[in-house]
């Protein structure tokens, strides 16, 4: 019961769920996530850490970097309890509809590489 309620309280913050949601998607570093979001590197470094706490994140390290993605095990159960009438909810919120434009953009834009190689703040994060 503890791991589980630990996974809703994890999901229970919007900003949590926006990273979940576009973790979902692809393979994101932090330089890529500040872009989306437009938050701190900072505030979403501590999300990231309770979505990590309740293994529904997990961090890998590609060369100089720190990459975040939603573990297999994790995904199977997400998609389970994301899909049906969430996921028709979350196609009405402007805030979910933005980041997956910007998540677009940030694919397009290569800000990874962009960012991360310029050396920026956030970059070995």
């Amino acid at each position: 019961m503890k791991d589980i309620l630990k996974v809703f309280k994890a999901l229970s913050d919007a900003t949590r769920l926006r990273l979940v949601l576009l973790l979902m998607e692809r393979d994101l570093c932090v330089c890529e996530l500040v872009f989306i979001l437009k938050m701190e590197q900072s505030r979403i470094s501590h999300q990231l850490r309770v979505l990590r706490d309740a293994d529904l994140v997990e961090d890998i390290r590609q060369g100089r970097w720190m990459i975040y993605r939603i573990p297999g095990d994790a995904r199977g159960f997400l998609e389970a309890i994301l899909d049906g009438e969430l996921k028709s909810r979350f196609g009405g919120s402007q805030e979910i509809h933005a980041d997956s434009q910007r998540l677009k953009a940030c694919i397009k834009e290569n800000i990874r590489a962009k960012t991360c190689a310029a050396g920026g703040s956030d970059a070995r994060r």
